[in-house]
């Protein structure tokens, strides 16, 4: 066995040996209920949580970790640890807040209770974002002392929130957090076994549309008939949103992207979507494609009159929630004026429609062929014997565009324990500890490579 075999395989052996410690770790982060929203749970939980990171990753070895307050009053965790001479720097990023757990009748066990199931670790953030800060501490409890590289280490508390409060602060303190590659751990990979980096996120443009009609609702039996129904009518201007294959058609916008990473099996997507026997998938062309690479719409609510207590009167005015993911390549604010547009256009029996913008995120795209990636490639290839895969994801991490604007030199991998059958945002989240093994010893075993390439510069 060369030295280089036997470092990789004495650092594997150290982290399974620290899988029992992990569990415990991961079962107190989980059994802290940090939801950054006050009106379901206290903010003391949110800064409990903050300070349980303070003493772990001070144990873990870095240095000066302590709480920031952010210009949304949550508090991120940050720490560090200097380079050695010629070394470079690598920031660890993660968050500690998490999703409420939604409809705990659902969960089949506490949601806040770490639970062993099927060979998997079942609990409201076991795997978003908490499996990923107990991978960063397995990395950097393996390399104890032996740590090549400068590390910076910030943990978010709000991220779940949207709120913005860490974005903020890194644009107000640039040099604090700045690093040669930034490692934003909050994704994952696109099965279990197989290593994947996030290389694109689609941004959004959300809005409000209001439709009206009458100047107060009406019997619809002395009126119903030529009376026009703003209901019926803003049912008409979403469906305009779609083709008859349920492909998103906003005028303006193009449909037909391609995506050029790895692909997303149909039957896999249908399994990990939950999509019921008989149901269609909408749209047309390949699953990645349409997830990755083309706009894509959702109706995420509407104010009408509810099926229980609903009188028999034709709706005066209605409104909805529609939100609209963007890929790469489309600027978010021509989004949201093509989506305003088109349904502005699309109103029958002129209506009136209101529109009332709640914001954009950009979408993002990372450069894929620098030395931290060829350093992550090598270690997924040492942990798992194969070579690393790219994938995009649906949702937005708006801090990434805010990463990228203040350190363009920067290389930005999005990675993490995170897959498809975590059920991350949902009832019954879950992580399989193999992801949290194997990850770790990616992370550490990348930190060693990322540190060689700086030595050969």
């Amino acid at each position: 066995m060369n030295e280089d075999a036997a470092a990789q395989d004495g650092l594997a052996r150290r982290i399974a040996g620290l899988m029992p410690r992990a569990k415990a770790d991961l079962a107190e982060l989980v059994a802290i209920p940090s939801v950054a929203d006050p009106r379901l749970y206290p903010p003391e939980r949110c800064r409990e949580a903050a300070e349980w990171l303070v003493g772990a990753f001070a144990e873990a070895g870095l240095r000066d970790v302590h709480l920031v307050e952010t210009p949304d009053g949550s508090h991120a965790v940050l720490g560090h640890r200097p380079p050695p001479p010629g070394a470079p720097t690598v920031l660890l990023y993660c968050h500690y807040d998490v999703q409420p757990p939604l409809d705990e009748d659902a969960w089949t066990s506490p949601p806040f209770e770490l639970t062993e199931r099927d060979g998997r670790w079942y609990g409201r953030g076991s795997a978003d974002c908490k499996g990923n800060i107990v991978m960063h501490l397995t990395a950097l409890r393996a390399l104890g002392d032996d740590l090549p590289v400068g590390v910076k280490f910030v943990a978010e508390g709000s991220e779940e929130q949207g709120t913005g409060g860490l974005e903020e602060y890194v644009k107000a303190h640039v040099d604090e957090l700045h690093a040669d590659a930034l490692l934003v751990c909050d994704t994952g990979n696109a099965a279990v076994g197989v290593p994947t980096a996030t290389t694109t996120l689609r941004g959004l443009a959300n809005l409000v549309v209001t439709v009206s009609t009458l100047r107060g609702d009406l019997h619809s039996g002395m009126f119903g008939g030529p009376a026009p129904d703003a209901l019926a009518a803003l049912i008409r201007i979403l469906d305009s949103l779609r083709a008859e294959d349920g492909s998103t058609r906003i005028t303006g916008l193009d449909a037909d992207g391609v995506w050029d990473g790895v692909g997303y099996p149909e039957q896999q997507f249908r399994a990990d979507a939950g999509v019921l026997d008989g149901v269609d998938l909408t749209g047309g062309g390949a699953v990645a494609d349409r997830l990755w690479a083309r706009p894509a719409v959702t109706v995420l609510g509407i104010d009408c009159a509810r099926v229980v207590g609903s009188a028999a009167a034709v709706p005066a005015t209605a409104r909805a929630r529609v939100s609209l993911r963007v890929p790469p390549g489309t600027d978010p604010e021509a989004a949201l004026d093509a989506l305003t547009g088109h349904l502005l256009a699309a109103a029958p029996w002129g209506a009136k429609v209101e529109v009332e913008p709640e914001g954009t995120g950009a979408p993002f795209r990372a450069a894929t062929d620098g030395r931290a990636y060829a350093a992550l490639d090598r270690a997924v290839r040492e942990v798992y014997g194969r070579e690393i895969s790219y994938l995009g994801q649906g949702g937005s991490i708006p801090l990434c565009n805010v990463l990228a604007g203040v350190y363009p030199e920067a290389e930005i991998i999005l990675m993490g324990v995170e897959e498809p059958r975590c059920l991350i945002h949902a009832p019954n989240e879950s992580v399989d500890p193999a992801e949290i093994e194997h990850m770790a010893q990616v992370e550490a075993l990348f930190l060693r490579h990322y540190a060689e390439t700086a030595a050969r510069r």
